[in-house]
């Protein structure tokens, strides 16, 4: 299992990597193994502002349908496109690649809720 120590997590499997007052977010390889083949990503919420753990999107497997969560206040400023086509990138390079979208933070203060990589190994390790 890849967990990159420069990225923050949260207990719903997403990541979060910050730079300035712009996050990128997707969701981490433990996920996307536990979804299996992803057929679909839908983003709806493009230039709209939300509440941390409100629903940005969904991600659709071959056998399921999982709601994606904000893992930070914010606007989603930017979707990345190329998973329409090509949803398994995800799959393939879920901390690359393979990133959902990026947030125009609102409060930076909440970055210190989050999981770091020692922590999100710990909960998904048990």
């Amino acid at each position: 299992m890849n967990v990159p120590a420069e990225l923050k997590y949260t207990k719903d499997h997403e990541w979060i990597k910050i730079e300035g007052d712009i996050a990128t977010v997707g969701i981490t390889d433990f996920a996307q193994g536990e979804l299996g083949d992803i057929v679909y990503v839908e983003v709806e919420t493009l230039d709209e502002t939300l509440e941390a753990d409100a629903v940005f999107g969904t991600v659709e497997a071959v056998k399921t349908v999982s709601d994606l969560f904000m893992p930070i206040a914010g606007e989603v400023i930017a979707f990345n496109e190329t998973l329409e086509d090509t949803p398994e990138t995800v799959n393939e390079d879920p901390y690359g690649a393979g990133w959902m979208i990026k947030v125009k933070l609102s409060d930076t203060s909440v970055i210190e809720n989050l999981l770091d990589a020692t922590a999100y190994t710990s909960m998904v390790t048990g």
